[in-house]
This record gives structure tokens, C-alpha cells and sequence, in this order.
């Protein structure tokens, strides 16, 4: 599975847990960037176990930092050291309906009346609903003009009383959409938000202390938005109800109206079939200096799973905005308040006026405008929605409870389920220097019940990620350890389990009785002889060795280099010689330095042996592969866009290799010293002959500049990285690409081969470190170049739809049409569609559908010619079964193939097959309900191919006698089955109900006494 998964990276996730039932899965669901959802099941056991592990006493740095499992190691991976096969990472769900358009949310459905229902959004605007347990798409709905930024269910069925089965959604077009799934159909639009609408909640609100609205058959829902102009803004649900719930209320008495009146204080001045009301907007207070109108806009908005905290993140910021519930009491107290003070302003304002000289008025001067009153209109102005100022207002509801900081930009947070002893509460905040912080916001006092409280952070798990993006990536020379580097941190890394052995700060003191340190920038690195030390090149010139066993700097020469050290390479000693390291730095200066022991310890330090000057910046520098001292050779690029060869041994020049149009950034030679392969900001890649200097060959490929290139041993292969984000693998004898490796998230900066080149290790600016491993299967180069151009021109296609789709909104706003007035207008256009659209493995499995029924024809008619041949004989009309049949019938065979489809994939696969092969599949259809064979697959395709081709099989009237038994077939059967789930949960339901009574008569034994107990061990039936 990991290395399946390899290939994309997550864009966003959610968790559905077990609630009551402890024995059902823990799904969690993952958007990826390639367009597919991909959905985990992990078992209460392996839940158990990964809370045993987490908790237990061991010593193993996982435990101690948090971190117990991945869900993209699959069941033969050595994961943090743990051979035991028990446990087996089973393959994700793949639901594939977005295309090409990278997924933006996931959302669950953790209502217990729906259970297996997702959301997923997409960047095109489309929101797709999806069965998890049928796996497959119900429906997607169209109406977003820009990609899908919150999704939430409303009012799930089953849960409270409510008129919808609901979703809500927002996006980057500025409109919050209120669907009905039950309809299919958008019921409300939500406008008002001035730009694109980043996140969204909706959740129960809940009082302190628990019972109010919820025991009166009530629920207050409470929807929150946060907006690109920095406003939180607060909707109240309407309470619909359907129409024969309508006549019921009629005849209620009017006092249960008031009273349901007063409770809400909100009038209905609108329209009655809106669903979300507009009730204010929540706002810290002024003293703390975060006002609402910030101009980064809201990131992310969530409620507490008790409904009782909401918490807003700003973009690019430190801190979160708590908020509480009041209870029903103060918000009525809050109200009034608000009420007096209002009518305080008015009388004042009013006295003012009267006193006040009257103003004479000039001609220019409009007779109508006030500017008595700009203060509050300025206030109300702020947000283009007002809410009737008697009605129950956000601010209200809702009181400010405290900031949580965080010591770095915030990228999202998360409630945690539970709470803490003293009523507090715990959120987990992500950072943007990859990294996970724990605060805990405690409760406040009774003293100051209103005053914010100051939270603190917990812990920290910062081991695992690098805050920045990495810059090189180094092995060691038994491939068992890896190092990495990124501006300030250094990470020790087992390859083996992929787990982190030692995160330091490559930071020394400024001076000897000072705390404070300056970090160094680190950019280069490489492990030194007996892998017990690193060795690193600073942008501030400065060589630091590491050791690696105490993760402490053991050595700094400090202004190596008068600039940045760019590169560094090692060779070993040769005939008695110590061991040598050369740098290249932007001082234009090559160095050579000798490694020897300390004096005081046995630590490795650097000397300053020689130097040697260039014309231009050294941008790289490399040792031939060459075990013979006097044919060793130096290779060195400069900024002038050529490699310079040099003999080692007298520095003496050699060889000057020019043909970049731009500067060389990497280069490596193979180990028999035949060729040199290098790459720079010209995005070309020349093979260059290491005995006259001669090129080979330039190839074509990255889109960007390259940036690293490393030869695997003893071969002619090697690898290449690039700033558009990929890894290609190359033929330097055959000068083709073999593979193209896809994954990073931004530009890939370094790589490290193997050894034996059974894994590569890349790493990027977006702060991942990813393991390529070689397998056993074979590589087909012309059909990786085909898949190469497929990708090419599905990249045309969608950004072709996307021009139809600019062009046709543009010549709407030519023609005089508002994009928000031509939606509800043109209500023929529609709202909803089919969960998944055509793709690559949907047309292969209507091809091998097709393949199935032709396959079955000639064999059916085979069979057929057979047993006639046979009767006119006399013989035994039995045929030995067909091997390209797998020994199978053919309608047997045929349901295999159905079965082997993904049910995602099973309607736009049948969608391909042409009449006369539907036809066909029909006939092999009836054969196995007959036979009660994939009674549910067969009803399902059977009914959906009459469906999709209704107009075909009206007009055909051969098919008329096949449907009727058809659907004769169809009733009986699924009436059958339904009879005997519904036989088997009756009889499973009265177990459970015998087993439960008898579980409560062994309980009671406490009531009897100690004699009865005696007496009754006696008695032998």
C-alpha cells in the first residue's frame, strides 16, 4: 500500500470512530491530490493495540514521541521495528469521481442513523455523495463556480426532528449552498460574504450543564462561517417541518407557540422556506487587538464535539479564538442588557439632537443623508447582512473564552474528544513548521467567570517532520542510516523502519555565557568514515561535523569559506593517505581539507590542505569513481554554465565542458569513469564522454530546472530530480527515460542512491522525505512513454472544459446576466448527476465486459454444436471444460467479470457496451437469477442497464418476452432475499434480547441470600 500510494500525496482527511457499537471499524477517509478518495478501516483490536503500544513502557523513540502507526505501510514492512505479521494493513477503498481535480474536503457523516455516507469536494466545484458500505457514488451536485472549501451534513435522519436530510457547503465563489439530498436540489443560497468563503461548521448547540433544549424535543443548531474579509458570521437553523407535521401545528394551542417563540427570539420576517437565518457575527474583544476585519480571512472553523466551544483560526497567524455557549439564562440576561444600552444610545443621541443648533443646509448638501448616525451605520455597514437588533444576536450566545498561541503559523487545529479534569478542554494545533502542539485551555475561575483564560501548551511532537523544506539528503555507506537537512535542523533518519533517530538545531552559542544561539543555514551534507559523524556546509561558510550517537556538535571551522558552501564530496585515502573532503563555495575558491582526530577526544576535525581558484561561483563539485590516485579526476561547475575537469593529484586542468545554455546545478560520473552525466537551469540533460570531452547526448524531459542527478553503482542508469516536482529515471547507453515518478508536492531538491540500487531517497521543498523502492516488475518503456501522453492530454482536455466554462460564464456577464440571478433563473440547467465520470479503468472494465460476453457467445455456441454433434452419434454430450473460461460456464464466467469490476466503477463500465452486447449480458443475467447466482449484482446491473438505455428497449421489440421474465426474476429473487435479512435480524435481535435478560437474572444474584444459595446447590434437576 505505501508504496502504491507513493504517487500522490493528502490533501485533507476526516475520522468516523466507533460510538456505542466498540466493534465497528474506525474508517478514516483521505482526499488525495490526484482526485481519488481513499477510505481506512482499522479494526478495535489494532485500535487497542496501537493505544497499548502508545501507552505501554517501552523505550523506543515511536512511543516516546507519539507516533504508533501508518496506514501506508502495508503488512510486509518492518514499521518502528515490529516483525510480528499480526497486524495487516488492509487495502484502502478507492473512490474515484473528481477526475484530475485534486479533492479539497472529506467529510463523514457521523450520525448513527446514516452510517457509511461521505462528502467529498473537489477544486472544479463538485461535491460528491458516496455509500461507503455499497462502495460506490450516490450523486454529485453542481452549483459551486470555484473549488469546494467546507463541507457539513445537516440534520441527518434519524437524529432529531427536522424537515431536511441536508448538506451545507461553501466555496471560493463566495456563496454557501443548503442541499437536500433527499431532492437532490439546492433549497437556499446563502450570499452576503464579501469574497471567497474558507470554512465552515455546523453542530448542536448545547448549554452548559447539559439537558434545556435538547430534552425538550428542540435542538438549536447553529451554523458558522468564516469569510476571506475576516468575518465570523453566525446562522440559526429554522425549524422546518414537513406538511403533515404542518397540520398537526395547527391545531396546537397558541401558548405553546409563545413559549416556542420566546425561546428562539428570532421573527420570521423572511421567507418560510429558508433554512439558515442570519444572526450576527462573533468578535473578540477590542483590548486584545485582533479585530474581525483581518485581510488574511478565516482558515478554519470548528466546533467542539459537545457543542459547546467553537474555535476560529485566522490565516497566517499564531492564534485560535475560543468561544463558549452561554447558558439559556445569560443569553437572555446578555439580550437585555444589550437592549437597555441600546435605547440608553438612542435617548442620548436624541436629547443631543434637540439641544444641538439646527444646521443650515447648502445646495450641494443632500436634504436627507444624517451624519448624526454614521457612527452605527458605519458599524452595521461593516457586513452587508443585518439581523433584527431585538432578536437574540451571535454575541449573545456566544462569549469569548480565551487565545490559544502557538508558537508558529497555524495551519489547522482539531477539539479533542474528551475533556479535562476541572471542565477544561484540549486542542491539537498543526503548525506550519510540520509540527504537532497539544494546549489545554482550563475553565475559568468562579471568582472572574467572565474574564478569558490563558492556555498553555501540553506537549509537542516535532520529531517527525522538518519545519522547512529540505535541502539535501545523504546515506551512509551501509544504507542503513540517512541524514537530512533543512535551513537549521538536522534529522538522523533509520531506513529500515523510517523512523527518526536524532533532530538537532545546527545552532552554536553567540558567546560562551550566553543562552542564546545563531543557527546555521545548512546546505550540503555527507556522512564520514565509520558512519559515526556528519559532516555539513553552511550558506554562512562555516564546515560543522555531528556526532551522530549524542546528536551534538563536536566541531565548527568557522569561515570555511568567505561565502556559501554550495557542495561537498568525499573520496576515500588512497596507498596510506588520510581521508579528504572538497568544498565548493560562492567565494569562487575550491578547498581541500584534510580529516584528522582531536586532541582531547576522538572526534574527527577538519585542516585546510589546498585550494583551488576559479573564474566564476562553484555551484557543484564531484570525485571521479576512480580507485587509482593518478587517474582520479576533480569535476567543478561554475556559474558560467561549463564543467571544468582537473587531474586531483596536481590540480592540473584537464578537460572544460561546455553546451549548457544555463548553469550547471548537478552532475555525477558512473563508476567506470566512461561517462559524465549533468544537468542545470536550461532543463536539459547531457551525457558527456570523459575521454575527449565529447557529447553523447542531450535529453529532454523535466519542465523545470534540474537539481540533483546521482548514477547508480556499477551501472549506467541514474536519476534525476527537478523543480516540477518529479524523479525520472534514465538509460545513459540507450539515452531514454524509463520511468517517471510522481509525488512530491512542490520542487524536488536532493537524492540519495542505494548502494546497491534497491531504493532511492528524495527530498523536496515541501518538507517530505520519500523512499522510491525497486521491485520485481518489469518495465515496459514504450508503454510508460504512452502513459506519459495519456496524462498529457487528459491535462489538455480539462483545461479545455475549463475555457468552455470560463467563456460561457463570460458571455453571460456580456449578455447582462449576474452569475447569481442566472443560476436561479435558468432552472432547467440541473443540479445534480451521476457520482462517477468516465475514466481510464472504467472504459478497460466495459472493454473486458465486452471481452466476457463475446467470449461466452462462441462458447455458448460451441456447447451447442457439441451436444448436436454428439446426439446425431450417440456419444456423451458432456465437453471438457474451456481453460480461457478458467473452467467456467459462461454465464458463470460472465458474473465472474461483474464481480471483478469495482463497484465504483460498474455503471460508467456497463455505460460503454454497445445495444447488441447489452442485449447479450441481459440474456446471461436472467441465466443466473435463475440459478440464484449474484442475485444483488445482477438485479443492480440489470436495472440500471434498463435504465441508461430505455429508448433502445422500447423501440426494440425482440426484448420485450426477456424483460417481462426479467422482471419476473428480479421481484422474486430480491423479494427473497429481503425476506430472509428480515428473518435474520428478527431472530438475531430476539437472541440478543434472551441473552440480555439472562445477563440481567445472573446480575441479581446479590438480592438473594447467602441460605437460597446453599439450598439450591442441593437441587439436581
Amino acid at each position: 500500500t505505501g508504496r502504491a500510494l507513493n504517487s500522490s500525496h493528502v490533501v485533507c482527511l476526516d475520522v468516523r470512530a466507533a460510538s456505542a457499537n466498540e466493534e465497528e471499524d474506525v474508517k478514516v477517509a483521505t482526499g488525495w491530490v490526484d482526485g481519488s478518495v481513499r477510505v481506512f478501516s482499522i479494526e478495535p483490536k489494532e485500535m487497542a493495540r496501537f493505544a497499548s503500544s502508545s501507552f505501554g513502557s517501552g523505550s523506543d523513540d515511536a512511543e516516546r514521541n507519539g507516533l504508533v502507526h501508518s496506514l501506508l505501510f502495508g503488512d510486509n514492512s518492518n514499521f518502528m521495528g515490529n516483525n510480528n505479521e499480526e497486524f495487516a494493513c488492509k487495502e484502502p477503498l478507492v473512490l474515484n469521481g473528481h477526475g484530475s481535480s485534486p479533492v479539497q474536503m472529506v467529510v463523514f457523516d457521523k450520525d448513527s442513523g446514516s452510517v457509511g455516507r461521505l462528502a467529498s469536494g473537489g477544486a472544479d466545484g463538485v461535491v460528491i455523495l458516496w455509500d461507503v458500505i455499497a462502495e460506490t457514488g450516490l450523486f454529485r451536485l453542481l452549483g459551486h463556480r470555484g473549488p469546494v472549501t467546507g463541507i457539513t451534513f445537516l440534520r441527518p435522519s434519524g437524529s432529531y426532528v427536522s424537515g431536511v436530510d441536508g448538506l451545507v457547503t461553501s466555496g471560493s465563489d463566495g456563496l454557501v449552498k443548503v442541499w437536500d439530498l433527499n431532492g437532490q436540489c439546492c433549497v437556499q443560497t446563502l450570499t452576503g460574504h464579501r469574497g471567497s468563503v474558507g470554512c465552515l461548521d455546523c453542530s448542536i448547540l448545547r448549554r452548559p450543564g447539559g439537558g434545556g433544549v435538547e430534552d425538550r424535543g428542540k435542538a438549536k443548531w447553529r451554523l458558522v462561517t468564516g469569510c476571506a474579509d475576516g468575518q465570523v458570521r453566525v446562522w440559526s437553523v429554522e425549524h422546518l417541518k414537513p406538511e403533515s407535521d404542518a397540520k398537526k401545528t395547527q391545531t396546537e394551542t397558541s401558548e405553546s407557540n409563545d413559549a416556542a417563540a420566546a425561546d428562539d427570539n428570532q421573527p420570521n420576517d423572511g421567507d418560510d422556506d429558508e433554512v439558515f437565518r442570519y444572526v450576527g457575527s462573533l468578535q473578540p474583544p477590542a483590548s486584545l487587538n485582533m479585530t474581525s476585519s483581518n485581510n488574511e480571512g478565516v482558515a478554519s472553523v470548528h466546533f467542539h464535539p459537545s457543542g459547546r466551544y467553537v474555535g476560529v483560526c485566522r490565516a497566517n497567524d499564531r492564534a485560535i479564538e475560543i468561544y463558549a455557549a452561554r447558558s439559556e439564562v445569560e443569553v437572555q440576561k446578555k439580550r437585555r442588557r444589550r437592549l437597555r444600552r441600546r435605547r440608553e444610545k438612542q435617548n442620548l443621541a436624541a436629547s443631543a439632537s434637540e439641544k444641538a443648533p439646527s444646521k443650515k443646509r447648502g445646495l450641494l448638501d443632500d436634504p436627507e443623508s444624517e451624519d448624526d448616525n454614521d457612527g452605527d451605520a458605519a458599524k452595521e455597514g461593516s457586513s452587508i447582512l443585518q439581523s433584527s437588533p431585538d432578536a437574540v444576536q451571535a454575541m449573545d450566545e456566544f462569549e469569548f473564552r480565551g487565545v490559544i498561541r502557538a508558537a508558529h503559523k497555524i495551519r489547522g487545529f482539531a477539539f479533542a474528544p474528551f475533556g479535562e479534569r476541572g471542565g477544561g478542554i484540549r486542542i491539537v494545533v498543526a503548525s506550519a513548521t510540520n509540527a504537532l502542539e497539544v494546549h489545554s485551555l482550563p475553565k475559568p475561575s468562579k471568582q472572574a467567570p467572565g474574564v478569558p483564560v490563558t492556555a498553555e501548551r501540553v506537549s509537542a511532537l516535532d520529531m517527525y517532520g522538518h519545519p522547512t523544506g529540505i535541502r539535501s539528503v545523504s546515506l551512509s555507506s551501509e544504507d542503513a542510516m540517512a541524514c537530512t537537512v533543512s535551513k537549521s535542523v538536522v534529522k538522523i533518519w533509520n531506513v529500515d523502519n523510517r523512523s527518526c533517530l536524532r533532530s538537532l538545531i545546527a545552532a552554536a552559542p553567540t558567546s560562551s555565557g550566553s543562552k542564546s544561539s545563531a543557527s546555521y543555514y545548512c546546505l550540503c551534507s555527507a556522512f564520514l568514515p565509520g558512519n559515526t559523524h556528519v559532516v555539513l556546509g553552511t550558506r554562512e561558510g562555516h564546515l560543522i561535523i555531528i556526532d551522530v550517537a549524542s546528536g551534538d556538535i563536536v566541531y565548527t571551522e568557522e569561515n570555511a569559506h568567505d561565502g556559501a558552501i554550495w557542495s561537498l564530496d568525499l573520496y576515500p585515502p588512497s596507498s596510506g593517505n588520510t581521508m579528504s573532503l572538497v568544498t565548493g563555495s560562492a567565494d569562487k575558491l575550491v578547498k581541500y581539507w584534510t580529516l584528522e582526530s582531536q586532541d582531547d577526544s576522538q572526534h574527527p576535525m577538519v585542516e585546510h590542505d589546498r585550494s583551488l581558484q576559479m573564474s566564476d561561483d562553484v555551484m557543484c563539485v564531484r570525485f571521479s569513481h576512480s580507485t587509482d590516485a593518478e587517474k582520479r579526476l576533480l569535476f567543478v561547475a561554475c556559474l558560467d554554465s561549463t564543467i571544468k575537469v582537473f587531474f586531483n593529484d596536481s590540480l592540473k586542468f584537464f578537460l572544460s565542458l561546455y553546451g549548457h545554455k544555463l548553469p550547471v546545478l548537478a552532475f555525477d560520473s558512473s563508476s567506470d569513469d566512461i561517462i559524465l552525466a549533468s544537468g542545470g537551469a536550461d532543463k536539459s540533460i547531457k551525457i558527456w564522454g570523459l575521454d575527449f570531452g565529447d557529447t553523447h547526448r542531450t535529453l529532454y524531459g523535466h519542465e523545470d530546472s534540474i537539481t540533483d542527478l546521482r548514477f547508480v553503482k556499477r551501472t549506467h542508469y541514474f536519476f534525476t530530480c527537478s523543480k516540477d516536482k518529479t524523479v525520472r529515471y534514465w538509460d545513459g547507453d540507450r539515452f531514454q527515460q524509463i520511468l517517471l515518478m510522481r509525488g512530491h508536492a512542490s520542487e524536488v531538491n536532493c537524492l540519495a542512491v542505494s548502494s546497491n540500487g534497491a531504493f532511492v531517497l528524495s527530498g523536496g521543498m515541501d518538507r517530505q522525505v520519500r523512499v522510491w523502492e525497486r521491485t520485481k516488475d518489469i518495465v515496459f518503456p514504450n508503454e510508460e512513454r504512452e502513459r506519459e501522453l495519456e496524462e498529457m492530454f487528459d491535462k489538455v482536455d480539462g483545461a479545455r472544459r475549463e475555457e468552455n466554462t470560463a467563456d460561457a460564464l463570460m458571455n453571460a456577464e456580456k449578455d447582462g446576466e449576474e452569475g447569481l440571478d442566472a443560476d436561479e433563473e435558468d432552472n432547467d440547467q440541473p443540479q445534480s448527476a451521476a457520482a462517477v465520470k468516465k475514466s481510464v479503468l472504467s472504459v478497460s472494465s466495459g472493454d473486458r465486459i465486452m471481452e466476457a460476453v463475446e467470449m461466452a457467445d462462441k462458447e455458448s455456441k460451441e456447447i451447442a454444436s457439441y451436444r448436436k454433434l454428439q446426439e446425431e452419434r450417440g456419444g456423451d454430450d458432456r465437453r471438457a471444460p474451456n481453460p480461457m473460461l478458467f473452467g467456467m460456464e459462461p454465464p458463470g464466467y460472465v458474473l465472474w467479470i461483474l464481480r471483478s469490476v469495482k463497484p465504483v466503477d460498474l455503471e460508467q463500465s456497463l455505460l460503454v457496451l454497445p445495444l447488441n452486447h447489452v442485449e447479450r449480458l441481459m440474456h446471461y443475467l436472467i441465466i443466473n437469477l435463475k440459478r440464484h447466482k449474484g442475485v444483488e449484482l445482477c438485479a443492480k446491473a440489470s436495472v440500471f442497464l434498463i435504465k441508461a438505455h430505455q429508448a433502445q428497449i422500447v423501440a426494440n421489440r425482440t426484448m420485450m418476452t426477456p424483460l417481462r421474465e426479467l422482471q419476473n426474476l428480479v421481484r422474486k429473487r430480491t423479494t427473497g432475499i429481503r425476506d430472509t435479512i428480515g428473518f435474520n435480524l428478527a431472530a438475531m435481535r430476539m437472541v440478543a434480547r434472551i441473552a440480555d435478560e439472562k445477563k440481567n437474572d445472573r446480575l441479581n444474584y446479590e438480592e438473594k441470600s447467602m441460605k437460597d444459595i446453599w439450598g439450591e446447590l442441593g437441587k439436581i434437576s
